[in-house]
């Protein structure tokens, strides 16, 4: 589990902690999204998750590692896979193999299991064909999928992703949240994922909203985004199915309270129509 215990960071000369007091659990398997504001701490979560950054207040523990001990910090980053919303800033060797390679080997594994886990990375993602290409000259989502697949060849228990879907075109947005589903339900990886964007809450287990540094409020997406005029009011918007559905409530439809994916609204719709007046 990665758990961060009453955590507080403060940037130097800032006027306020970027985080107060914040308690925040992740389990294998779990898929999380947390939203807020500019300014809210989205960002300083993720870096605090895998000891980039280290509590002013409280700790951060992987797996009953503490990130404040230097010695369990190497084994903590290869738990805890950290991506970037610009992958350009995790590439560092001149072709995509090369670059899925470079955690492993800086885990001192033997060659043939760098192998392994480069080609393992390179079919979980589907980028097999891009294996000699420059990451450089690799489209955005394409890019992106190569910063995941050199965190999925350090075998990570926890992947935290900073607003990693921000840059991409729909299609790649929407083939990077699938593969995301997929490694959080098939592989048991734990999602953390930092976005603005509240379609993408639609496919959490959780939905945390951070405001000021605290955590404001936190639950299924269904309850946090059940009242939308309390999130406008922080800067933030309901996704726009979830508005639709309570205009149509409004004028009498009754839709079921779970109804907030585009699929499950149309197919509530199409029941409603069936059933007739």
């Amino acid at each position: 589990m990665l758990c961060f215990k009453e955590v507080s960071f403060s940037y130097p000369g800032a006027s306020r902690p970027a985080l107060r007091k914040v308690s925040l659990a992740l389990t294998p398997g779990e898929f999380v999204v947390v939203m807020g504001p500019n300014g809210s701490g989205k960002s300083t979560l993720t870096r605090l998750g895998n000891g980039l950054l280290q509590p002013s207040e409280g700790e951060v523990v992987v797996d009953g590692l503490n990130t404040r001990d230097p010695l369990g910090l190497p084994r903590v980053r290869q738990k805890v896979g950290l991506v970037f919303q610009d992958p350009d800033n995790q590439m560092v060797a001149g072709t995509v193999e090369e670059d899925i390679a470079f955690g492993p080997e800086n885990l001192g594994l033997p060659p043939d299991e760098i192998k392994q886990r480069v080609e393992e990375a390179l079919a979980t993602l589907g980028i097999t064909a891009l294996r000699k290409r420059p990451p450089h000259r690799l489209s955005g989502g394409q890019k992106q999928k190569v910063a995941l697949a050199g965190i999925l060849a350090m075998k990570p228990q926890y992947i935290l992703l900073d607003e990693a879907t921000a840059m991409l075109d729909p299609r790649s947005r929407e083939e990077v949240l699938g593969l995301l589903n997929f490694l959080c339900r098939q592989q048991k990886i734990g999602i953390l994922l930092v976005t603005h964007l509240p379609e993408e809450a639609l496919m959490a287990d959780r939905l945390v909203i951070l405001y000021e540094g605290t955590i404001w409020k936190e639950g299924a997406p269904e309850e946090v985004f059940s009242r939308p005029e309390e999130l406008l009011r922080r800067g933030l918007e309901a996704p726009q199915t979830v508005l639709l559905a309570q205009r149509l409530a409004r004028r009498g439809l009754n839709l079921p309270h779970r109804a907030l994916r585009p699929e499950e609204l149309a197919q509530a719709l199409w029941a409603l129509a069936r059933s007739g007046p």
